[in-house]
């Protein structure tokens, strides 16, 4: 359990923070792209021997590179160009899992594995997730420059190109980062909720860098306790702790919040009550 919570807590910081910029620049679908195409590196990697981490991120880059590729060099969208590179490279792990004889179970792969995670895991969690939120924080103003107004980063001298690149590398770090935690399937909730709740909660970027890895740091720590006590599957449990909450800020946001809104929808639109009459003085 201590583990658990250790791996959960470090995978859930990092990918709230990283979550702030994915929201921003509109990369939701990416990162659904990069967690379902890191599968086969994942499994090749279990093949010959090698650490997972290193074939999940060498397949995690070549998603982002090829679906680079194929947009640049063809009339195909980015959205399309995404869906068929993951699906393609998540079905290539799927028929790898189904010919590959083992005596450990890999679909916890798919669906993670965080009371199985061992010492060396948590190490190899911990040491990427440092280098992550350390490349993360150290080049946040440029990001955010990026994602807010790229034109002007390129007009002082910064390169959107690099600087998409910078963060479309993070990505597949920090999926590598959270596979351990709540498995392929389930890694998109953690990349992108978090920073989806922050969102709703407020109006400056500053602060959604706070709010996003806290909020993900207490829906893991509620999920895995309640996972304990209801001997649930504590990835999914873990997920459902994050939905609840953006559940929340989409209802109750101060100023976002469904309820907000309407009840300020309703007051614009109710008539002005007429001035009542003086009294007559004759």
């Amino acid at each position: 359990m201590r583990a658990a919570l250790a791996v959960t807590l470090t995978a859930g910081i990092v990918c709230g923070v990283l979550s702030c910029w994915l929201v921003l620049v509109g990369w939701s679908l990416m990162g659904d792209a990069v967690s379902h195409a890191v599968l086969p590196g994942v499994v090749l990697a279990y093949v010959v021997g090698a650490p997972f981490a290193l074939g999940a991120l060498l397949f995690g880059l070549l998603a982002v590179t090829l679906i680079g590729a194929v947009r640049d060099t063809s009339r195909v969208k980015e959205d399309a160009a995404i869906g068929v590179v993951f699906t393609t490279l998540f079905a290539l792990g799927l028929v790898l899992i189904s010919v590959t004889p083992s005596q450990t179970d890999l679909n916890h792969i798919l669906f993670g594995n965080l009371l199985g995670v061992s010492r060396t895991d948590l190490v190899q969690v911990l040491a990427l997730g440092a280098v992550a939120l350390g490349v993360v924080l150290l080049k946040r103003r440029d990001l955010t420059l990026f994602a807010f107004d790229p034109v002007h980063a390129h007009a002082i001298g910064l390169s959107p190109r690099r600087l998409g690149a910078l963060l479309l590398g993070l990505l597949a770090l920090t999926v590598v980062v959270a596979l351990q935690a709540v498995g392929v399937v389930l890694v998109v909730a953690l990349l992108i909720t978090p920073g989806a709740t922050a969102y709703l909660l407020t109006d400056r970027f500053a602060r959604m860098l706070w709010i996003s890895p806290l909020v993900a740091a207490a829906c893991g720590t509620v999920g895995v306790f309640a996972s304990y006590w209801l001997d649930t599957s504590t990835g999914g449990t873990v997920v459902l702790a994050l939905g609840a909450a953006f559940a929340l800020a989409y209802l109750f946001s101060p100023r976002h919040g469904l309820v907000a809104t309407r009840i300020a929808g309703a007051r614009r639109r109710r008539p002005a009550r007429s001035p009542a009459s003086a009294p007559s003085t004759t």
